[in-house]
This record gives C-alpha cells, structure tokens and sequence, in this order.
C-alpha cells in the first residue's frame, strides 16, 4: 500500500515528502559511529521518493571519512531529518520520528544494523562515567 507522508523538523523550516511504497516497514537503528550517537529510528526509502518541499536552504549538510553518506540536519533546531545511506547511495534513510503523527516508542524493539542484538552490555566504568 503506497502512501505518502510529510517530515516535518522540530521548528517546521524543514518539510519533506516521501513515498513509501509498503508503508513504514523494515524499520531499524544503524549502528555506525554518528547514527549510535543520535538514536534515530529508521526506515529506508529509494532516493526518488523523497522531496524536500520547503526549506531546502535550511538543511544543514553533515558528511565524513568516505563523504558517500549525506546526513541532513535543519541548521535552527539541529533535527536529524533523513541521509543519504553510504551503504546504499541509492536510498534515503528516513528518521521516522519526524514524520507527523508517528511515534517512534510504539514499534517496540527496534532492530540495530548487523549488531548481536542478544549480546550482554559491556559495564560502564567509572573513567567514562566522569567523562
């Protein structure tokens, strides 16, 4: 069932339509250094089903090591709103919390990339506790 939906930013600069063709499934958390560190929940779209609407001169381009990867942020509220998958440049990674009227808590567990997601957390010592 193909349904489009709008990604709105925090302070609504930003706006995006994007189609999913099966609605919001394959949902998932990367596990690379940037996307561990911001905790967005995912879905994965074609590159061509995605249109930055309104403030397109508001998006703020994060990119390094390769630079295949595009990550967008708006640059007044700081909103992760989609990127350019370096693992498939043809696919926009989505930030589900962003499209209106989603909550990102009711999926549940959320896969994380290739991670053993049944691996016990390591502890926490105290020098990184005080960092």
């Amino acid at each position: 069932m193909s349904e489009q939906r709008i990604l709105k930013c925090h302070c609504g600069a930003i706006e995006v339509a994007v189609q999913f063709d099966n609605g919001l499934e394959n949902i998932r958390r990367c596990d690379c250094s940037l996307c561990k560190r911001k905790g967005a929940v995912m879905a994965m779209v074609p590159v061509t089903h995605l249109k930055v609407t309104k403030g397109q001169d508001n998006l703020t381009l994060y990119q390094w090591n390769t630079k295949v990867a595009e990550h967008y942020f708006c640059k007044t509220c700081g909103i992760y709103t989609h990127h350019k998958r370096r693992s498939n440049p043809n696919q926009y990674g989505i930030n589900i919390a962003c499209i209106e009227g989603v909550n990102p808590y009711s999926y549940g567990d959320i896969p994380i990339g290739n991670a053993n997601l049944n691996a016990p957390l390591p502890p926490i010592s105290n020098n990184e506790l005080s960092n």
